[in-house]
């Protein structure tokens, strides 16, 4: 219910049609609009005229990246333009793990154990621990309470619906499966006596691809900048117990990811493709097996 100071105050109004009420604001302009006049964009919702003159001032560069990418680009060049549609792929990896979220709340299954990562499970004969590499990514799908597994699938709901359909869903999941695994390699590497759990990496791993696509799209990543600086400023917090190991990892890989995909974006370039991904995926894994008995020795 309003107040009679909100009605009275025409800027509660949209400048469009003054006879509706809103509390959204176009995110360049800053004129109140009513949810007819909202059109989606990289800062937030803004309204016809700022579309506009936003359309009209692009660079030749900018015209280029949109007719490459966007969903009206050709087939050739374009990667949304063969995958469209609900972002299936997304939802599935969060059905997964909110699964496995509440198989970790059934007493005695004990499945975070079975499924977090640490360095020891690489190294049996220096931890005494079994051999178990499958845990660099199970790990992802366990976390450390409702807030925890809330907060990242949270993330990916709201990062992938936009990025999935941009990359395709084969490739969406590669980029958040080589997430996961940057991330636990990080921690192995980084800080080798922690135990992890939680999506983190993978979600991270989302953060850059998006940052490296966006920045090559011209788009505005002022916003994603700050919301990636806080998260990663967040894990260095005393008290707060993150593995900022596994953002930085999960980021850095997201970013390689991103402009892997970027440079081999046309369906001639589909083999360099998957062939550079199978190659960061194993220089990770090398890492991971080769760095931490240097540094535990």
């Amino acid at each position: 219910m309003t107040t009679p100071e909100f009605t009275t105050n025409r800027d509660n109004f949209c400048y469009r049609h003054p006879d509706r009420q809103s509390f959204v604001l176009c995110q360049r302009c800053m004129r109140t609009i009513c949810p007819e006049c909202q059109t989606q964009a990289a800062v937030g919702v803004i309204c016809p005229e700022c579309m506009k003159a936003e359309r009209s001032n692009r660079t030749p560069a900018q015209k280029r990246a949109q007719r490459q990418w966007g969903r009206g680009g050709s087939a050739r060049g374009s990667l949304t333009a063969v995958q469209s549609g609900r972002p299936m792929m997304t939802y599935g990896i969060i059905a997964v793990t909110a699964f496995v979220g509440l198989l970790q709340l059934v007493p005695g299954l004990g499945i975070t154990g079975l499924f977090e990562f640490w360095i020891g499970y690489l190294f049996p004969e220096l931890s005494g621990a079994p051999f178990q590499p499958w845990r660099l990514l199970t790990a992802a799908l366990v976390h450390s309470g409702i807030w925890h597994i809330g907060l990242n699938m949270l993330a990916l709901w709201l990062i992938g619906r936009s990025l999935e359909p941009m990359l395709g869903r084969w490739r969406f999941l590669a980029l958040y499966v080589l997430g996961a695994l940057g991330g636990s390699v990080a921690v192995g590497i980084i800080s080798p006596t922690t135990a992890t759990v939680g999506a983190s990496g993978a979600v991270f791993s989302l953060f850059g691809a998006l940052l490296v696509i966006g920045l090559h799209l011209g788009a505005n990543m002022t916003g994603l900048f700050v919301l990636l600086g806080i998260n990663l400023v967040i894990g260095f917090i005393p008290g707060f117990n993150i593995a900022w190991q596994a953002h930085v990892g999960g980021a850095a890989v997201g970013a390689l990811v991103g402009l892997i995909v970027l440079r081999t974006r046309m369906r001639q370039q589909r083999v360099w493709q998957i062939l550079l991904l199978i190659a960061l995926a194993a220089l990770l894994l090398a890492a991971v097996f080769i760095v931490p008995p240097l540094l535990i020795t």
